[in-house]
């Protein structure tokens, strides 16, 4: 075992229904999950810390506060300030619908109130700014060139109203596109006050429980960034703790050699996947979230929900549907036996022996079948099946819900998933990977040790990380290699300003045909000259869109550089952990689509290095449970993974 080059740290990542925790000593991993604080996070993250115990010098943290606030709409009171005539924007949008043949489809609401947008040449202008407003966006037409004049905006409205959170679309998002640059400037100061309260009040419970309080917070591109940073941009960190997972995936993948991967990470609420190619996931530098464009850097997840505690119902034609609405942590699926009454995903699975109908859940819950029993009967008596049948189809339905979320990945992105391998993870990963990966027709499956809590384990491995961006139209490469440079030194400096030293630095430049309405973000590296660049793009072009033409003229709109510092851990930092325990676990029966069927259940701690196990089988650990359905074979891994084919 490679000694730590870091001193101990704790990684906690929030979900919907569980807080995940991994504790590391600099020699030993230490995991733990207990049920989320809805109210407030911190209060089970705090709860969960004192659990594993240890004297941690580093605490990183995955988050959906900013996500949970802009679902739920508890964001500020927020005033957007722009350029006079464009105030309306925010309205206009595009010219695209949410849903091109539903005529009943309409956008979201705006963040910011029609009496709450002014168009300001001065700071004169200003003087009707009303005293609700909590929070204030600026978003001028040229800002992303003139930061100047924004700031000059930002200091005259801080010497006025002090209390206001302000945000400035030189600073958040400083692109061209002045609605979405407009958009993310407004989601970013909505999100500020709320997000600084939880990242504030978590710091303040942390270092009264003797933790530290100087908090790296995941930011959904991939990597850590200082409290302080989160609090400024909630924006950047609206996928902080899916993103988590994604790197940890992408750590598998080259430990085992595979470079391409769909990672998939069924949690209780919902799943995220993302396709993930030589160790590198997808970035994104736009996308939705709840209807609202975000043009933050983030990985190229797509979330459905479908978790452990999505609940089945039968809509209006009798159909059999799951989700998207959750049972959560509270009161969580019938199984556990708070007070849930409707059949959620979890308790299909304990009615067809996937689960332990007798077992322990997350260290603590014990399992209630007869609960789960009944909940099932009350939907299947709509649907004129037997318990045991409307398990079934609530797990045919829910995987092919997920069976979506990959295929929106892979093959909706031109890419082939039947090279790759599904990274099975979260609580209920394991429980319907092979059969999704044998839907798709993918190479096999890879659950990691680990798995319950992989996206905290992922905090671990992820680097501190800054991203920087300029919009410059270029039409050659004269002014190309100077763009990069001075982009690649913002991105560097702000690295350095969150006291990380700089490990690795990319970049990239957002490319396409002239007249285009749509950029591809191709890599760069300095000195590589036009030529390369265009070289790259059209391939780039071709494997997503299934055409290039060559002989068009191509510029670049926008300039791009991550930088990135030193991961606390690195995989090959964790120790091997020999077998260790019982292995063989008493057997039970298991239903399937055309049988019943008996199981063999093992202990997965005490598998080691080459053993076999062939389904139909079921493999326990402490936070996770995987099924292997007749025919399938799951081999271990020197790393600890099992590797499924079939």
């Amino acid at each position: 075992m490679k000694q730590s080059r870091s001193p101990g740290a704790l990684a906690v990542d929030v979900g919907g229904t569980f807080t995940d925790l991994v504790g590391w000593d600099g020699a030993q991993v230490q995991t733990g999950k207990v049920a989320s604080t809805t109210a407030d996070q911190s209060v089970g993250v705090v709860a969960g810390a004192r659990t594993l115990g240890g004297n941690p010098s580093r605490f990183l943290h995955g988050t959906t506060v900013a996500t949970n606030g802009l679902l739920e709409r508890r964001g500020a009171v927020t005033a957007l300030v722009t350029s006079p005539g464009f105030k309306d924007v925010i309205e206009i949008g595009r010219q695209d619908r949410p849903s091109l043949y539903d005529s009943f489809a309409d956008r979201p609401v705006p963040l910011v109130e029609r009496r709450h947008r002014f168009e300001a040449a001065t700071s004169v202008d200003l003087d009707g700014l009303p005293g609700e407003v909590e929070a204030v966006a600026i978003s001028l037409l040229y800002g992303f060139e003139n930061a100047a004049a924004e700031q000059e905006l930002a200091d005259a409205i801080a010497q006025r109203w002090p209390h206001l959170s302000v945000s400035l679309s030189s600073d958040v998002a400083p692109e061209f596109r002045e609605f979405e640059r407009t958009s993310t400037t407004i989601l970013n100061a909505y999100l500020s006050p709320e997000t600084r309260r939880y990242l504030d009040g978590l710091a303040g419970r942390a270092e009264d429980a003797g933790l530290p309080s100087d908090i790296e917070v995941m930011r959904s591109s991939g990597g850590l960034i200082p409290i302080a940073q989160a609090s400024r941009l909630p924006a950047s960190i609206l996928l902080s703790g899916p993103a988590a997972g994604v790197v940890a995936a992408g750590a598998m993948g080259e430990v085992l050699g595979r470079d391409r991967l769909v990672s998939f990470d069924m949690g209780g609420t919902s799943t995220d996947v993302c396709r993930i190619e030589n160790g590198r996931p997808e970035v994104l530098y736009e996308r939705p979230v709840a209807g609202y464009p975000c043009r933050m850097p983030s990985v190229a997840i797509h979330t459905v929900g479908a978790g452990g505690g999505s609940i089945a119902w039968v809509d209006d034609g009798g159909s059999l549907r799951v989700g998207p609405r959750s049972s959560g942590a509270t009161p969580g699926p019938a199984c556990y036996g708070h007070g849930g009454v409707e059949p959620a995903v979890t308790d299909a699975n304990v009615a067809l022996g996937r689960i332990n109908p007798t077992g322990i859940l997350a260290g603590s819950l014990s399992v209630q079948s007869a609960l789960a029993d009944t909940a099932l009967r009350a939907v299947g008596d709509e649907l004129g099946l037997s318990a045991a049948a409307t398990a079934l189809g609530i797990a045919t339905v829910v995987e092919e819900i997920m069976a979506g979320a990959i295929r929106a990945v892979s093959i909706e992105q031109g890419a082939d998933p039947r090279s790759g391998y599904l990274v099975a993870f979260g609580g209920a990963g394991g429980l319907h990977a092979t059969a999704l990966a044998r839907r798709l027709d993918m190479a096999g499956v890879i659950i990691p040790p680990f798995a319950g809590v992989f996206s905290a384990l992922g905090l671990l491995l992820s680097p501190p990380r800054a991203d920087a961006a300029r919009s410059n139209l270029l039409e050659d490469g004269g002014r190309l290699d100077t763009e990069i440079a001075e982009v690649i030194e913002g991105a560097e400096r702000r690295l350095r300003a969150g006291r990380a030293s700089v490990e690795a630095t990319t970049a990239f430049a957002d490319v396409r045909y002239h007249g285009q309405s749509h950029e591809t973000t191709v890599q760069y590296a300095q000195g590589e000259g036009w030529g390369a660049l265009v070289d790259r793009f059209h391939e780039m072009h071709l494997e997503r869109n299934g055409f290039a033409r060559r002989n068009d003229p191509v510029e670049v709109v926008t300039v791009r550089a991550e930088s990135v510092g030193q991961p606390l851990l690195q995989w090959s930092d964790l120790p091997e952990v020999g077998p260790r325990g019982e292995l063989e676990r008493p057997p039970r029966q298991v239903l399937t689509d055309s049988e019943e069927l008996t199981a063999r259940v093992v202990n997965r701690t005490a598998l080691g290095t080459g053993m076999e196990i062939v389904g139909p089988a079921i493999v326990e650990e402490a936070e996770a449970t995987t099924y292997l359905a007749p025919g399938e074979r799951a081999v271990v891994h020197a790393s600890g993974a099992l590797e499924v084919e079939w």
